[in-house]
């Protein structure tokens, strides 16, 4: 008989099952939508991907992967669109095909009644009643909760993110570990980044197909040479303003197109980090905006972590930006297994 054991759902490229695995969960399987997932899923951890709808999910089919598991973990981090805080002044967002995934998610808990679950998802989650049902329904099924908002920089993560992370145990009071890095002891953009090849715009790194920076058009270039670090487009000539950062409206994103600071954590990382214009991922100091390689260092995926086969396949920018993007951080994964171990160890269920 297994200990414990793990299922992720909605498990992307790995990030969270890397985090478990590397304090000592198995993570027997994961399962995810997008077959792009199968080989950075796979390759890099010793787990199963399961190309699979959630919505198409029966409980026989994670019953099966658990077996004799004593202590069943499902965790997981359904697609966090719908909540963002860049979507909410969008219509009918609730009728999209994503804002039920969580239900779904919880009807498979209700279900199988794992012993320990977590969720990790967008803070602005919190705000809305699914969020609220999610709860409830959970403690009327015997769970106790640990809900938190994250900042990620205090264990850590070199973002300026904050993720809500919830804890459910029908074992006992489960709660999450205290934070690891006071402000004093922030990991640095320049931490994880600094030491890589330098490449210009439009190159790859010989050394690392992953180490690759988009082009930037002629306009693009001017602009980020007159870009500061933590500064706006105010900096620059006004001949190099768009139309809309002319406009009363356009003063409310100054990060756009902006150089982020090698001397604090770096913004969160969204599915376009790559592309400069989308938001501070200008590189802090050479003239191009992130490498593939510095947004999954920047997610604390490790140097090595493979993202595609070089040997057969070269996705594109977006579809990598997004499997990185899209990830839970490796290290909050490791924050969310440390406090599960933890909480096992104190009700002394079994030996970890």
């Amino acid at each position: 008989m297994t200990d414990i054991s793990a299922i992720d759902l909605f498990c992307g490229a790995g990030g969270l099952t890397h985090g478990l695995i590397n304090v000592g969960i198995p993570v027997l399987a994961g399962f995810d939508i997008d077959p792009t997932c199968k080989y950075p899923f796979e390759t890099n951890n010793d787990s199963k991907f399961i190309c699979k709808d959630i919505r198409e999910i029966i409980p026989d089919d994670l019953n099966e992967i658990y077996k004799e598991t004593r202590i069943k973990i499902l965790v997981g981090c359904a697609p966090c669109q719908p909540f963002s805080k860049h979507t909410q002044k969008q219509k009918n967002r609730e009728k999209g095909s994503k804002w039920n995934l969580l239900n779904e998610f919880l009807r498979l808990v209700k279900e199988i009644k794992p012993d320990i679950v977590s969720m990790e998802n967008v803070s602005e989650l919190a705000k809305y009643s699914i969020f609220e049902n999610f709860v409830s329904s959970l403690k009327n099924n015997g769970y106790n909760l640990s809900v938190n908002r994250v900042f990620c920089p205090n264990y850590g993560i070199p973002q300026n993110r904050t993720r809500l992370v919830l804890l459910g145990s029908r074992l006992g009071e489960i709660k999450l570990l205290e934070p690891t890095h006071s402000k004093e002891e922030y990991v640095k953009v320049k931490d994880i980044i600094g030491n890589l090849p330098h490449i210009a715009a439009g190159e790859t790194a010989q050394s690392d197909p992953l180490h690759r920076s988009p082009t930037l058009s002629p306009l693009n270039m001017q602009r980020i040479k007159q870009s500061k670090p933590n500064g706006t487009w105010r900096d620059w000539d006004s001949s190099l303003l768009n139309k809309c950062h002319k406009k009363k409206s356009g003063s409310s994103y100054p990060s756009v197109y902006g150089r982020m600071s090698e001397e604090s954590p770096s913004p969160t990382i969204t599915t376009q980090f790559f592309c400069y214009g989308t938001g501070r991922f200008g590189h802090p100091a050479q003239d191009r905006a992130l490498s593939l390689r510095e947004g999954a260092l920047l997610q604390t995926f490790p140097p090595h972590y493979k993202f595609f086969n070089q040997e057969k396949d070269m996705l594109s920018f977006k579809k990598l930006g997004t499997l990185i993007g899209n990830a839970v951080p490796v290290r909050l994964g490791e924050v969310v297994g440390i406090s599960i171990l933890n909480h096992i160890k104190r009700l002394d269920y079994c030996h970890v």
